[in-house]
């Protein structure tokens, strides 16, 4: 008998909560995995393709790079936000007096 079928079984938050933690990390082993077979894949077909050992050495090198793409997305997530936060606070919209007024969206100067 399935757990929500039972009227007398209580489902916690934190049940749920760990099902889906263990469902993500599931996802993400399949994801890691998958990736894995596919650079693989890549590799031997470069190989295959043109018998030449510097494509084989670029498809390596690449499929290497994705899959830690692949495996460190949290640290790609927080330098992509600290650079998107870095050039927003810095960019600053400048309107010169003897240009178009100010609603037409004239005359604006990013610096």
């Amino acid at each position: 008998m399935h757990a929500l079928s039972n009227p007398d079984h209580v489902v916690l938050a934190g049940d749920i909560m760990d099902w889906a933690s263990l469902k993500l990390g599931q996802v993400r082993t399949l994801v890691l995995t998958g990736a894995g077979v596919m650079a693989i894949i890549a590799v031997l077909t470069a190989w295959w393709k043109t018998r030449s050992w510097v494509a084989v050495l670029v498809s390596f090198v690449l499929a290497a790079l994705v899959l830690w793409g692949i495996s460190n997305l949290a640290i790609l997530k927080t330098k992509v936000g600290s650079e998107i936060d870095d050039t927003a606070a810095s960019v600053s919209a400048v309107h010169g007096a003897d240009e178009a007024p100010v609603l037409t969206g004239e005359g604006w100067r990013v610096s």
